[in-house]
């Protein structure tokens, strides 16, 4: 299948494996680019210019097919060291990067000298064409089902998708609710040139997490995410748990008196506890409603290939007995 975003990043299928904190090493990215996606290595969770050079080189010796880096700009005041990390991704020769968080524009002209292409992950049309105005080369756009951080405005893919589609000139995928051949096909319905998927990558055999977190996601239903930290507009969408609950109840109870360092317990840095050893109750970790179309665990190879099976399927067989009337 041919898109402009296969043609983009020189990729055989339309589909990527979005950037998740301590999911996207190169375990990870390097099968899905084997199996002709997009695999995406997340530069915040090894967080140092170092580091993420040696996970970058662990990934060329999985696979010799194209993989981006994450790189997320988020406000702290602490922050990571974004210029090294840039600087890495340049020296490194990676050719795509996905940004996500605070407007990317200062770090474009760097990346794009070096004749990386950026895809920003955006939750509405405005951010959307604000990344195209900047000189972004495509968008991920992000709708309210998405695992992570949906923004504020709270709107669904089939409204934000064609949507986007009447207003964008550069390509963009589809991401938040994505697991299948018919999120796909429904995605390049609606105007997307490919799909963005993250929580169902988590529940393959290569997501190098614990195997207690692709059993939870394979349990759960499309009714069991949360959002937490709204009061503080920074909307984030959880797979339900003790500490979650825990959360919800703090933020009810102490309502616009909340503050972050009230709720720190539940939210900083658990990801460690939980993708690595599997705690699973240690606190807060992203993932999307489209766990409740989560019915297996299977090879990122097996997934791939189903979903581009099937979606030829659906476009030859299903869709083509509505046009042929």
């Amino acid at each position: 299948m041919k898109t402009r975003i296969t043609e983009l990043f020189g990729i055989e299928h339309p589909i990527i494996q979005g950037g998740m904190h301590y999911v996207g090493l190169a375990e990870m990215a390097a099968a899905v680019s084997n199996a002709g996606g997009l695999g995406i290595i997340t530069g915040l969770t090894q967080g140092t210019p170092e580091k993420l050079a040696n996970e970058i080189a662990r990934c060329r010796d999985m696979t010799d097919k194209p993989f981006g880096v994450n790189l997320t700009f988020l406000p702290s005041v602490t922050p990571p060291d974004y210029p090294g990390l840039v600087q890495t991704i340049v020296d490194s020769g990676v050719k795509v990067v996905e940004t996500a968080g605070n407007n990317p524009a200062k770090w474009l002209p760097q990346l794009q000298d070096a004749g990386v292409k950026v895809i920003h992950k955006c939750t509405s049309v405005r951010h959307s064409l604000k990344a195209q105005d900047i000189g972004c080369d495509a968008v991920s756009v992000d709708g309210f089902e998405c695992g992570g951080h949906p923004g504020e405005d709270d709107i669904p893919n089939f409204i934000l998708l064609p949507r986007a589609a009447d207003e964008l000139e550069i390509p963009f995928v589809s991401s938040g609710g994505m697991a299948d051949a018919r999120s796909l096909v429904a995605s390049l319905a609606m105007g997307a040139e490919g799909m963005n998927m993250g929580t169902r990558f988590i529940a393959t055999k290569e997501a190098p997490v614990h195997e207690n977190v692709k059993q939870a996601i394979l349990a759960a239903s499309e009714l069991d995410t949360r959002l937490v930290m709204r009061p503080l507009r920074n909307t984030e969408r959880v797979l339900t748990n003790e500490a979650v609950e825990r959360l919800l109840e703090k933020e009810k109870a102490m309502g616009a008196e909340l503050k972050f360092e009230d709720i720190a317990g539940e939210v900083a840095g658990v990801y460690p506890k939980i993708m690595q050893e599997g705690t699973m109750q240690a606190g807060a970790w992203s993932c999307g409603m489209v766990a409740g179309l989560v019915y297996d665990i299977p090879s990122v190879q097996e997934l791939i290939d189903r979903i581009m099976g099937e979606a030829d399927a659906l476009i030859s067989q299903r869709l083509a007995q509505f046009s042929a009337a």
